[in-house]
């Protein structure tokens, strides 16, 4: 007999998520008023997420196994290319959902017209409290997140929270007529880019300032480090951004804006390798290159001086940097502990232009 075709894929990427993957999954099995699968992406974890995924017997999972680690883009994208619903929400491995979230945003979406739609988030502390992310007063008097404003709100070190981290819902016809999925090269602004790349082909996305999705932070959580390679990464991913895309004048300002915030940001990472490394000589070079960097970061590079000045250099070994063939060292997440709920005055919606 025929399957009904799901109203909604929910991809979830898993990479040693045994602690989680149990509650994401339930999260996403509970959804109401949608006919829906459940699609694992699992990216040769070496813990038990494979047998935790294989031992629920529920029909609207399916588990994919990659044979190889592709990141949280590739996991993604696999999952994407097997799903069969008319509209695609990734869920990270550790978050939830509330049961009403894709219901609600997908009536929203259709019933606007739109190819993709946002809401708030909340995130969820290790003790169970819980802050909504974004301000919902201001969310809901934003209609629609355009281009320009997307990318301008998407700036290094501007604030602990930008509409990055909002998990969109698209639509799959959408993403197959234009040839979108996650860049398997990025292992951090994956997200960003895809989305960007959507409005870029024109695509139209809702808000919804209801909170639907589960940000979870635990003490276990690992923050991603933010190091050069993944700076330079987003820079040649920006760069084929450009040249796939003819944008109009507001968001070729908001991007060339953030252009400019990449390049300091890679200037600083650049300084503080060089402070760590004790060669001042290479840091004075860095910022008589790039003053801008120093003085939109002044505050933390002043730390760090005074550390250099008050006691002897201690070089913690580097983190491991994980490329493209090898596992990523943490799970396909991003956490990072909440800040105030961010104002979003500066970051319009409508009409892209800055105040």
């Amino acid at each position: 007999m025929m399957q009904p075709t799901p109203d909604v894929s929910i991809v979830i990427a898993a990479f040693n998520a045994a602690d989680t993957i149990g509650r994401a999954i339930a999260g996403a099995l509970e959804q109401q008023g949608v006919v829906l699968e459940v699609i694992v992406a699992d990216d040769c974890s070496t813990d038990a997420t494979r047998q935790i995924v294989a031992a629920i017997v529920d029909p609207r999972l399916r588990l994919v196994a990659l044979p190889q680690n592709r990141g949280p883009g590739g996991a993604r994208n696999a999952a994407i290319d097997t799903a069969r619903g008319r509209w695609i929400a990734v869920l990270d491995a550790d978050d939830t959902l509330h049961p009403d979230r894709l219901k609600r945003m997908i009536a929203k979406a259709e019933a606007e017209g739109a190819q993709i739609v946002v809401d708030n988030l909340a995130v969820v502390s290790a003790d169970g409290s819980t802050q909504t992310m974004f301000d919902a007063h201001e969310l809901a008097f934003r209609s629609e997140l355009t281009l320009p404003a997307f990318i301008e709100s998407n700036m290094l070190f501007r604030s602990q929270h930008n509409f990055g981290y909002m998990k969109p819902v698209f639509e799959r016809r959408f993403l197959t007529e234009h040839d979108l999925r996650f860049d398997e090269g990025l292992r951090i602004g994956e997200d960003y880019l895809l989305l960007a790349s959507a409005l870029a082909a024109g695509a139209k996305c809702v808000v919804d300032p209801t909170v639907g999705y589960l940000y979870h932070i635990t003490d276990g959580s690992i923050s991603r480090v933010l190091k050069l390679e993944h700076v330079e990464a987003m820079l040649t991913a920006d760069a084929g951004f450009l040249r796939r895309y003819r944008l109009d004048a507001a968001a070729l300002a908001a991007q060339r804006r953030r252009r400019r915030n990449l390049t300091e940001a890679h200037s600083f990472l650049t300084l503080i390798g060089n402070l760590k490394r004790r060669s001042l000589a290479g840091a004075l070079a860095t910022a008589l290159r790039d003053p801008a960097a120093l003085r939109h970061l002044s505050m933390p590079i002043a730390a760090r001086l005074r550390r250099l000045k008050e006691r002897p250099s201690t070089v913690r070994p580097s983190e491991h940097s994980a490329g493209r063939a090898a596992p990523a060292p943490a799970p396909h997440t991003n956490k990072e502990r909440p800040a105030a709920p961010d104002r979003l005055a500066r970051v319009p919606f409508g009409n892209g232009t800055r105040p």
